[in-house]
């Protein structure tokens, strides 16, 4: 073992002193090595102060800005059997053509005469009811009449009441008149039998006197039985006017009756052809619907149902329609952690399938092959797939995207954010930072105009 105590030091070697060392010398390669080393390390931590710019990297396919531009399904808005195909798979359609033809299965669509006995049932059914108006304007016209009747016949009765109440004071003026004419014509028989047996008058007057008085009492018997004719004439009359009420009311209410009746036809019927006029409205758009035509210009892209003869349901896929003319979009999906850096109108880079492509994540603008795209929407719920769906359309400030992409196509998209040194950069991503967010004044008063 070694002394190495500071009174005992291990003797420096002489290398001079070794013919062995003054004939190797020192290495060339160890001095360039270490030059070598020491400028790679100087350049690398020059380069982590370069800048980097931050982005969220998210898949997504093409898709189309507007739904009514997006591949659509044509449904069967009936049940029906497949009878006629009018076109082919990759056929251009223009808007109206007709792509297939359908036939009736429900039983009572069968008749070809529907439309055609439907309308001959309205027809029927409006004359019916034009009967019943017709009937109910009668019926009103006999129940003027009788309102005038019966006003008619109360004056006639009330002139008969009036004219037997006079009869009865004339009458009563009679038999007052003959009651004085009997007290006249007893007294005077009286005085005549007085004077008669006096010998004053002579038995021929006496005569004459008693048959005064017997026509006086005649005379007052007949004007008696006059007033009691009057009398009961009167009652006659005033019952004659509850006899006139009673039976024009009776014939007003019947009358009345059957006019409401007839108007409860009437009004029934008018339903009925309301019912029946929808019916046949229904029955012709059901016709229409036997030809299944184009919504819009587009492709036929495919065919459900295929055979001939095949039955469908309602609702059934019957043929698929993609657009002719669509504007471009990418549908991204991002993670929620990153949704809350996502903007309206921030810029994003893309990498479509089927274009070579050379990315520098960190410096966009020296990248190759890759498009510029502007966030045009945002969804407000998470997709089931556990991310934000956002729509993203192309910059126009920017190269046009290529006309050869198609909907559904993959794309790959880097949502640009802010610049940062690349020593920030390696030390968020060592930590699991989320990226910065970068918003300038411009992106600040786009978003607060559009809020």
């Amino acid at each position: 073992m070694l002394d190495l105590s500071p009174q005992n030091p291990v003797p420096v070697l002489d290398r001079s002193s070794f013919a062995s060392f003054r004939t190797i010398g020192i290495a060339k390669a160890n001095e360039l090595f270490a030059k070598w080393l020491i400028a790679i390390c100087i350049l690398v931590l020059l380069g982590m102060f370069l800048p980097w710019t931050q982005n969220i990297r998210a898949r997504g396919t093409l898709t189309s800005l507007s739904p009514d531009q997006r591949p659509q399904t044509i449904h069967s808005i009936i049940p029906g059997r497949l009878e006629e195909w009018f076109v082919k798979e990759g056929q251009l359609v223009n808007k109206g053509d007709t792509i297939l033809r359908l036939s009736e299965v429900k039983p009572e669509y069968l008749d070809p005469l529907l439309l055609d006995r439907t309308q001959q049932q309205i027809n029927a059914k409006e004359m019916t009811a034009k009967s019943y108006d017709e009937k109910v304007r009668s019926l009103d016209a006999q129940i003027d009449a009788l309102s005038g009747g019966l006003r008619i016949k109360l004056e006639q009765a009330k002139n008969k009441i009036l004219q037997a109440r006079l009869k009865i004071q004339s009458d009563s003026i009679r038999v007052v008149a003959g009651r004085t004419e009997i007290k006249v014509a007893d007294d005077q028989y009286t005085r005549g039998e007085q004077q008669f047996k006096e010998g004053l008058v002579s038995k021929v007057e006496l005569e004459k006197r008693q048959v005064a008085q017997q026509r006086a009492n005649a005379t007052l018997i007949d004007a008696q039985n006059k007033l009691l004719e009057a009398r009961n004439e009167l009652l006659n009359a005033e019952l004659e006017v509850n006899s006139i009420g009673n039976d024009y009311r009776d014939k007003l209410s019947k009358a009345e009756s059957e006019k409401f009746a007839s108007m409860s036809q009437f009004y029934t019927t008018e339903g009925e052809v309301s019912k029946m006029q929808v019916d046949l409205a229904n029955y012709t758009v059901r016709a229409g619907n036997y030809y299944v035509t184009a919504p819009q210009q587009g492709y036929i892209t495919k065919a459900v149902v295929t055979g001939i003869g095949e039955t469908v349901k309602e609702g059934d896929d019957l043929v698929t329609v993609m657009p002719a003319r669509f504007d471009l979009a990418v549908e991204l999906y991002v993670r929620p952690m990153d949704m809350p850096l996502i903007n309206k109108g921030q810029k994003v880079r893309f990498m479509f399938d089927g274009w070579p492509s050379i990315v520098f994540g960190g410096w966009p603008n020296h990248s190759y092959g890759t498009f510029g795209g502007t966030v045009v929407a945002i969804d407000n719920f998470i997709s089931p797939n556990g991310k934000y769906r956002i729509l993203v359309g192309p910059d126009k400030d920017d190269d046009q995207w290529p006309t050869a992409l198609r909907v559904g196509g993959g794309a790959v998209g880097f949502a640009l954010m802010s610049d940062v040194p690349i020593w920030y950069e390696l030390w968020r991503q060592v930590n699991g930072f989320p990226p910065d967010l970068y918003t300038d004044i411009q992106n600040v008063s786009t978003i607060e105009k559009e809020k």
